[in-house]
């Protein structure tokens, strides 16, 4: 592992190329696929399907345009640095705050859903307890070496691989026929019963693509991780490069096992999950308590997955300048210490606010994170258009290239703003983008006021 510079402002390379692969590959299993699906499904109906492979296609895409800067250069502020570089300061002042408030409120979510499985175990102890201890237990596991802490997510991603892997193939043997006493309806659940193959109507397939994009994002954090390893370009590439298989194994495939046993109006699929109601169906012994200990696992490898990114994103705007220097302060074993304190602080407060503030408080503070989602990858198509024309103007060889450009970086910006449009104009949305967009315009006032006086063109911006 390399050392600690002696400014004490360096973070450590610490992570293997093992570390980076199967953090590339569970990093976006959580809670949000064992349990959130189940409301996905039930809104749209077998339909979610196409939702699914829609937010698919398009994190792919992202993640292409997102490799070919990262290959180019590495940087643990990843997309928010390319932002700053290719649009402007206060461009990625506020993506940066923006991505560190959507993982900071990941911290709460996840802790919150840990609280409830280990209080149905434990009902003597309550909930918002045990999501408070497991917020400052996973604190501790952060404030380790890197290496320690890809070596916990690494065995973390093996287990929740393993149990959607096992879930695909029990789900299929079902649906073959070749479970005794275990019979289920099969395909005829997506187009011939229960209203056919979308029975809510397209608007609900375009309600279902904002609720699974929540699902999604985490994907592009590779890159951040990728920079603290001791080969980042190659480790980014190779992750990008492996994202189509991710997404259409763990999560299309998944997802049309499910719809597929489960019919979308059952109405435990939104109450229990969709992979514990399909397991029941299925006749499997225990489903509740598997699911929930596969459930257990992935929330508190997302919980502990979101307090990284959210320290490496403090500690990359403080870097910048654009957030206390104190922030960017290390340990003696690379880790940005101040700023893993700050996000879990935070974190854990809102975790206990949803137990003793009112109930509207909570509600507020998840819809300002609703669209972030998709700012963050409308930013990260808009920076590689630019940048790409920037490096190509400088002779730089690339060698991660997006397909098509620049084709499909405009059909993803255009796609983008058609989205969030449509989203202002759908009622059980509007709030959720209202609320975004206005965090996003509150912090780019403030990245424009303070960073004014520092300000430089948008072609003197180091992009080593």
């Amino acid at each position: 592992m390399n050392t600690v510079g002696s400014d004490g402002n360096a973070l450590a390379q610490g992570f293997k190329p093992r570390h980076v692969t199967m953090l590339s590959i569970a990093g976006i299993i959580g809670a949000g696929l064992f349990v959130g699906s189940g409301h996905a499904i039930a809104a749209a109906g077998p339909a979610t399907i196409i939702s699914y492979f829609v937010a698919g296609t398009l994190v792919v895409l992202v993640m292409r345009m997102l490799g070919e800067m990262a290959v180019a250069h590495p940087d643990t502020g990843s997309f928010s640095t390319y932002a700053d570089q290719a649009i402007g300061r206060w461009a990625g002042y506020t993506i940066g705050w923006l991505y560190w408030w959507f993982w900071v409120l990941v911290i709460p979510i996840e802790a919150l859903a840990a609280g409830h499985v280990l209080n149905a175990w434990f009902p003597h102890i309550d909930s918002w307890i045990f999501a408070l201890a497991s917020v400052l237990l996973l604190a501790g596991t952060n404030l380790f070496s890197v290496a320690k802490y890809g070596e916990f997510e690494f065995w973390f991603a093996i287990l929740k691989v393993t149990a959607i892997l096992c879930f695909i193939g029990v789900g299929a043997a079902a649906l073959m026929g070749w479970l005794p006493e275990r019979e289920v309806s099969g395909l005829s659940t997506l187009v011939a019963e229960h209203g056919g193959f979308a029975p809510n109507g397209w608007s609900a397939v375009i309600g279902a693509f904002i609720t699974v994009m929540f699902s999604f994002i985490g994907t592009e954090a590779v890159t951040i991780a990728a920079s603290e390893s001791s080969d980042p370009s190659r480790n980014i590439a190779k992750a990008t490069r492996s994202v189509i298989w991710r997404i259409s194994t763990f999560y299309i495939l998944s997802i049309f096992v499910i719809i597929s046993v489960v019919p979308w109006n059952d109405p435990q699929l939104a109450v229990v999950g969709s992979y514990q109601r399909a397991l029941e169906i299925m006749n499997i012994p225990n489903a509740a308590f598997m699911v929930d200990l596969v459930v257990l696992v992935a929330v508190t490898s997302c919980m502990n997955s979101s307090i990284y990114i959210a320290s490496r994103m403090m500690y990359s705007l403080a870097k910048r300048g654009d957030a206390p220097a104190v922030l960017k302060r290390t340990n003696k074993v690379g880790v940005p210490y101040a700023a893993v304190f700050g996000s879990t602080l935070i974190g854990a407060g809102i975790a206990v606010l949803n137990y003793f503030a009112p109930k509207g408080v909570f509600e507020f503070l998840l819809a300002s994170s609703g669209a972030i989602a998709l700012l963050v990858y409308l930013v990260i198509a808009i920076s590689q258009l630019r940048m790409r024309r920037r490096l190509e103007r400088e002779n730089t060889e690339l060698k991660f290239r997006m397909w098509l450009f620049p084709y499909l970086t405009w059909g993803v910006i255009v796609f983008i703003s058609l989205a969030l449009a449509v989203m202002m104009f759908t009622e059980a949305h509007r709030a959720e983008v209202s609320a975004t967009l206005g965090l996003a315009i509150v912090i780019s006032f403030l990245g424009i006021v303070t960073t004014r006086g520092h300000a430089q063109p948008v072609g003197a911006r180091s992009l080593g």
